[in-house]
């Protein structure tokens, strides 16, 4: 088992990592919000919070040995469901025509106040 607790320079903003790495090759990233390196929340909209934690959920998987590609399931945790379709665009221009399985969740709030949360799971 392999833990990513530090990654791109950026350290998860609690006593977490961002991400385990099993032998059998299941890739478990934790919920991310749109943090910077200083441990700030980047972006002021849905949209570009979601492009921010997108960011650097890809550079989770690279620093694992992913891609995209081999992300199966993803967890979608978003404060105003009425901006779900800006969320959306942004996700799709991330995934383009991979399709992983997805949950998305309207919940109440987030930690600093992030507007959008996101975790995911790969395979390779």
């Amino acid at each position: 088992m392999e833990f990513f607790e530090k990654v791109g320079g950026i350290t998860p903003v609690g006593h977490y990592s961002f991400a385990v790495k099993l032998d059998n090759g299941l890739l478990y990233l934790s919920g991310q919000i749109s943090i910077d390196e200083a441990g700030n929340l980047v972006g002021s909209t849905v949209a570009e919070q979601a492009r921010n934690i997108l960011k650097n959920v890809e550079k989770v998987l690279l620093e694992a040995g992913y891609s995209t590609r081999d992300v199966f399931k993803v967890v979608v945790y978003i404060t105003d469901m009425s901006k779900f379709s800006e969320f959306n665009e942004v996700y799709k221009e991330f995934f383009g025509e991979h399709k992983p399985v997805r949950t998305t969740v309207g919940v109440r709030e987030l930690p600093r106040g992030a507007l959008v949360e996101i975790e995911a799971y790969a395979y390779k």
